[in-house]
């Protein structure tokens, strides 16, 4: 298969770029449009509980000057007001958080699903290019990242917004000579937000990037611990982790860093303003100046604290900001990457298909400028078994991701019953052939459901007569539940061998015309790969059949052998025909010998 190319430039160059902010807003829009009725409920149930909180202070600075008139009866008025007042904005802030809560999950379930169902419909060299963990990192880390951000920080912003405004008229109402001193404190506070915040979003990007990259690294060496053992690479793999651990950690540190930094400094900017407005109102009122009340004052400075608070938590929160806007552009990125390319306008459905195959000049290389397949021809009669060996990187693979169209060629063309697979659609010259591939992959669920994954309708007779025909019937009746024993997750509680033998019984069951047999037998043992040899005569018998095989001894037998060098054929015929050539099929040939 291609090596996973990860271009390590072009993704610094993406941390250092802006957030396309324009770019995620409308994205994010086109998923919350659906909820624009609920939205406008939360917002007004938001909205009507925040001013509710807002008459508070207001009706604590009345209660504070009948004090001076001993009025009881007026002080225990106001003081039943505010609890109901107090008590009606907070039923209507839960209501607003339970209907945001409700958005969010539904957003976050539709975003899932978009993801998940864009990520089938991309290209091999998409998967090729990256680590899976990165990509699980986007389907799970940075979704529920959004989806957090949309049911908390929505509502604080609109909340925290409604509060500064409401406070800032009511403190304007009650005494405009004070409200100069945030003149002052409000465009220090928002300089300070400006600038961290563009410190922020890089690190943010880069956060993300680092924890993807961790989350493959464990992926991936999770998968491979019985090598890892088997080689004592145990110190190798814990000193590689604790390296992109610290990188990890030392890119959260930062974000966090100077995300949490703007909350102290503006905290600090407001208390400065509480201070001035406490000073500067006990000396009008000793002054008597502007005909200030005790109760006035009172207000003022909750009303004060009410517009200050708000600016802190705004400012608190926009670290947690900027981590949502940097996950949903990559969520949103996975959405905008190209699809597999389209079938050809009028491309017909392959059917009745033969198995001939026939291959004229084909070009193709991975990345522009280095040719993998170089002028490569090939003619296949239908039945005809076709060996590929060479050399890792010789192109054998390669070829097998042309004919199934995983890739498309540079130049030149593959037929199949004369027709060119240009003009067919993929998925009907997919349907044509079976594969089974030297990587073994089994999911959750029950032996039959593994065999008879593809199939829809199938008995379990047919699965039983595939099983004898792969010589896996026996092993499967001994097992606790039989065809119904669920095997873990990528089938752990069985060996390599057994479950090679399963995919083989898989492609058994597919009645596909062409068979393609990438080292299919290379985790079974020799005695056990002599038996499956004998059941995929039975399996090859009429089908156009490409083989991948590095033990040259199980393909000796094959119409034709390509000898693959460097991505070109230097020879082909038969075994034996190569054998008498004396040429480099025999130098591999007489090398497995030698070295076994």
């Amino acid at each position: 298969m291609a090596v996973r190319r990860i271009n390590i430039k072009d993704t610094r160059n993406l941390e250092r770029r802006k957030v396309d902010k324009k770019f995620v807003l409308k994205n994010l829009f086109s998923y919350l449009k659906p909820y624009i009725p609920m939205l406008a409920l939360v917002f007004a149930a938001n909205i009507l509980g925040t001013v509710s909180n807002l008459v508070g202070p207001w009706l604590c600075g009345l209660a504070i000057d009948e004090i001076a008139e001993a009025d009881f009866g007026a002080i225990g008025f106001y003081a039943a007001l505010l609890v109901a007042l107090y008590a009606v904005s907070a039923l209507l802030e839960y209501l607003s958080a339970v209907g945001m809560a409700y958005i969010s999950r539904g957003t976050v379930k539709k975003m899932r699903n978009d993801v998940f169902r864009s990520l089938s419909a991309l290209p091999v060299s998409y998967f090729d290019n990256r680590q899976a963990g990165d990509i699980i990192s986007v389907l799970s880390y940075d979704i529920d990242t959004v989806g957090e951000s949309l049911a908390n920080d929505v509502i604080i912003v609109l909340k925290s917004s409604v509060m500064i405004v409401g406070s800032l008229v009511m403190m304007l109402i009650i005494a405009p000579v004070l409200v100069l001193v945030f003149v002052v404190t409000v465009p220090l506070s928002v300089i300070m937000t400006r600038f961290i915040v563009r410190r922020v979003q890089p690190l943010f990007r880069k956060r993300s990037r680092k924890l993807g990259e961790l989350n493959g690294y464990v992926e991936e060496i999770t998968t491979g611990q019985k090598t890892t053992r088997a080689y004592n690479c145990e110190e190798k793999i814990i000193s590689d982790f604790e390296v992109k651990n610290e990188e990890a950690i030392n890119a959260y540190s930062r974000a966090e860093y100077f995300g949490t930094i703007s909350g102290p400094c503006v905290g600090l900017v407001n208390n400065l303003s509480l201070t001035l407005v406490s000073v500067f109102g006990a000396l009008l009122y000793m002054f008597s100046v502007g005909g200030m009340t005790p109760g006035q004052i009172s207000s003022f400075i909750l009303y004060s604290r009410k517009f200050s608070g708000p600016i802190n938590e705004i400012a608190n929160i926009m670290g947690e900001f900027q981590s949502a806007i940097a996950a949903a552009e990559r969520v949103f990125r996975v959405l905008e990457e190209p699809p597999e390319p389209a079938d050809a306008e009028g491309a017909e459905e392959l059917t009745d298909v033969r198995g001939d195959v026939h291959i004229e000049h084909l070009n193709f290389g991975y990345t522009e400028g280095k040719t993998v397949i170089k002028d490569f021809s090939l003619d296949v009669k239908k039945g005809q078994v076709i060996a590929i060996v060479g050399h890792t990187g010789a192109g054998k693979t390669t070829i097998i991701n042309l004919l199934m169209r995983f890739y498309d060629p540079c130049g030149g063309s593959i037929e199949i019953d004369g027709k060119d697979v240009a003009n067919l659609t993929r998925s009907s010259v997919r349907r044509a052939f079976t594969m089974v591939l030297q990587d073994t992959w089994l999911f959750a669920g029950t032996v039959f459901e593994n065999i008879a994954y593809g199939n829809t309708g199938v008995s379990k007779e047919d699965v039983i007569r595939v099983c004898k025909a792969a010589k896996i019937h026996s092993f499967i009746t001994k097992l606790p539940q039989g065809y119904d024993t669920v095997l873990t997750d990528n089938a752990v509680n069985i060996s390599k061998g057994q479950k090679q033998l399963l995919t083989i019984a898989r492609a058994m069951l597919l009645d596909s015309p062409m068979l393609i047999l990438d080292e299919a037998t290379s985790n079974v043992d020799t005695r056990t790969e002599q038996i499956i040899q004998e059941a995929m005569k039975n399996l090859m018998k009429g089908r156009t059949c490409f083989v991948i095989a590095h033990r040259l001894s199980t393909i000796r037998h094959a119409d034709n052998i390509l000898v693959m060098r460097d991505g070109n054929v230097v020879e082909q015929g038969t075994h034996d025909r190569l054998m008498a050539a004396n040429g480099y099929y025999s130098e591999l040939y007489y090398s497995q010998f030698e070295t076994t």
